[in-house]
């Protein structure tokens, strides 16, 4: 088992675990960073090609409330352009009614999205990193306090650190790694009733030579009670030159195949477009309810949101050698990217007090 000694190791390289790395790197700490996937990111999951509209499969919009996320942006020089939604969408109310063309009001809150896709934000945050700081496709399984520092392993490395900060969604973190001595009751407790940010959610996209809803009597904006999507977005890049859709999936839909979901889709969005909907170049999904890296099934029934910016958060374990940060824990805008960099950058101050 390979050895790797460090002063911070931070379990995840998603935005979270990215952000304390690049903030912690600039006060010259020794940071390690472990990640049980094959691809940094997380949560944050932009697909590309050399031909297509980069596809968003996690984490894509932000709003000018979310200062924190844009102050990072702005320092990392990474741009943001307007979510596209027209003055126009399409609603279906009941299954029993056709779909209508609706008017939308002025939005005084407008969405944007990272130019060239969200993983731009992370490729940014890791060109401020050393390669040699991100350690892939180690799931741990153990943290272990010890009379100095903590030891952290996986299955074949075994890492030794004065901190550990994890940013994995508190459910996974308490559910999938063994923490010695055990953690108190209230964290547990707590940790395990927390809802996991994008764990039910269905991310769906599909792209197109050309954006056949922009007219008069169309929409790319989709929302329906009826399903299987509820709602929908023209999802086009910044230079509007490559087109495609992307949307929401029921969640209930997570146990059929690939190929049975697209169906669904097709026939839903054919009662649209027409058989327009059906020239598609290529179609992604995500169903993060089976990414093991990300979602656990609870051992309660959980509500959306509960529990996500819990005070307990703010709280440090094993004798201060232990944090749990990650979008969950943020106080403020908790399981957005806003979220994520927020807690970063409180976790970051309280280990340099």
């Amino acid at each position: 088992m390979k050895i790797i000694e460090t002063d911070i190791l931070i379990i995840g390289a998603g935005l979270t675990g990215l952000t304390i790395a690049y903030l912690l790197r600039k006060q010259n700490k020794s940071v390690t960073i472990v990640e049980a996937r094959d691809r940094i990111g997380g949560r944050i999951h932009t697909k590309y090609s050399d031909i297509l509209a980069p596809q968003e499969m996690g984490a894509t919009w932000l709003g000018k409330r979310h200062t924190t996320l844009i102050d990072l942006l702005k320092e990392l020089n990474v741009g943001v352009f307007k979510q596209e939604l027209s003055d126009k969408a399409i609603y279906e109310a009941i299954s029993t009614s056709p779909p209508q063309l609706v008017s939308l009001p002025p939005n005084s809150e407008p969405s944007f999205r990272i130019q060239n896709g969200t993983s731009t934000l992370i490729n940014a945050l890791v060109d401020e990193l050393d390669t040699n700081q991100i350690y892939l496709s180690q799931a741990i399984q153990t943290i272990e306090n010890e009379a100095i520092g903590v030891s952290v392993k996986s299955d074949s490395h075994h890492f030794k650190a004065s901190k550990v900060i994890s940013t994995l969604p508190p459910n996974l973190l308490l559910n999938t790694i063994s923490v010695s001595p055990a953690l108190p009751d209230s964290i547990v407790n707590i940790g395990k009733q927390t809802h996991t940010w994008m764990g039910e959610s269905i991310k769906v996209s599909l792209t197109y030579n050309k954006p056949f809803w922009r007219t008069e009597h169309s929409s790319g904006t989709i929302v329906s009670n009826v399903g299987p999507i509820p709602e929908m977005y023209d999802h086009s890049n910044y230079e509007d030159n490559r087109f495609g859709l992307k949307g929401f999936l029921n969640g209930a839909y997570f146990s059929m195949t690939k190929s049975e979901r697209l169906e669904l889709i097709m026939k839903q969005l054919e009662k649209y477009y027409g058989s327009a909907a059906r020239h598609f170049l290529t179609y992604e999904e995500t169903v993060w309810r089976k990414e093991k890296f990300t979602f656990t099934v609870y051992n309660s029934h959980i509500l959306p949101h509960q529990n996500n910016g819990h005070s307990i958060f703010q709280q440090s374990f094993l004798d201060g050698k232990l944090w749990i940060a990650g979008a969950e824990t943020a106080g403020q805008f908790p399981g957005y990217m806003d979220g994520a960099v927020r807690s970063a950058r409180f976790v970051v101050g309280e280990l340099l007090k």
